[in-house]
């Protein structure tokens, strides 16, 4: 990639998010960290060899991120790479008892928050003719699983935007990819298990999962293609899972 070029993760205090930013700030990006917690987001800045600004804001919020994103400081203002990585899940509960508050909670942060944050940043993609959006999807938005429901709906929700959104962008050099992960060992179980710590575990027994790393070299490699080659999609998985639902565990 470019030295100095700008790049937005949403998401950015923890897992997924915060490895993205180590491995940009080593090439040399100038980063904006955007998560709702503003220590974490210290902390990683204070880690990072890097200049950075942070957002503390919840991408759910669409006028906060129209706010912060349009009075973004000069120096700040022209993103060359967006990574939509906020997203959580939440139960594991059949749909009839599902609880509609963790409905709306995937579904706001999910989609809505990854359109508001789209949305906001891509008319100076598009008026500059140069930019990329990364929207990291899941395997869940391949394959549904048993109570998944609503989850894996707002994950096959992501893959078909952005299809739809690199059909919209033809004609122009502004790039978009889906990165769609299997498991990764991140604090997504506790979030979906409402911090049930031992039933969160449980998920990655006997098998090794992806890292948070494992994700950002792929996005980094997607970011850093010549201008003239798009990487649409890409569904990465551990070696010991095959599909949504198929793994291998050791005993």
């Amino acid at each position: 990639m470019n030295d100095r070029q700008i790049v937005l993760i949403s998401g950015a205090s923890s897992g997924i998010g915060a490895a993205c930013a180590k491995v940009f700030a080593r090439a040399g990006a100038k980063l904006i960290l955007l998560a709702r917690r503003q220590e974490r987001l210290e902390q990683l800045a204070m880690e990072l060899a890097c200049e950075t600004y942070l957002l503390a804001l919840d991408v759910r919020d669409r006028q906060q991120v129209e706010s912060a994103l349009s009075s973004l400081p000069t120096p700040w203002s022209e993103v060359d790479i967006l990574i939509n990585n906020a997203g959580l899940s939440r139960g594991l509960d059949k749909l009839d008892r599902g609880d509609i508050q963790d409905w709306e909670e995937m579904i706001d942060t999910n989609i809505k928050g990854l359109l508001y944050m789209t949305r906001s940043l891509l008319p100076g993609m598009v008026n500059r003719d140069r930019g990329h959006i990364i929207n990291i999807g899941s395997i869940a938005g391949h394959q549904a699983y048993p109570g998944g429901n609503v989850y894996c709906g707002s994950k096959a929700a992501v893959r078909i935007i952005s299809e739809g959104l690199k059909q919209d962008l033809l004609g122009t050099s502004v790039r978009v990819s889906c990165i769609d992960p299997g498991m990764v060992e991140t604090e997504f179980s506790q979030v979906r298990f409402h911090g049930d710590t031992e039933r969160a575990q449980k998920v990655y027994q006997g098998l090794t999962p992806l890292t948070p790393e494992d994700v950002a070299d792929v996005v980094f490699f997607c970011a850093t293609r010549p201008p003239h080659v798009n990487i649409s999609e890409v569904l990465l998985v551990p070696t010991a899972q095959a599909t949504a639902t198929l793994v291998h565990r050791q005993v």
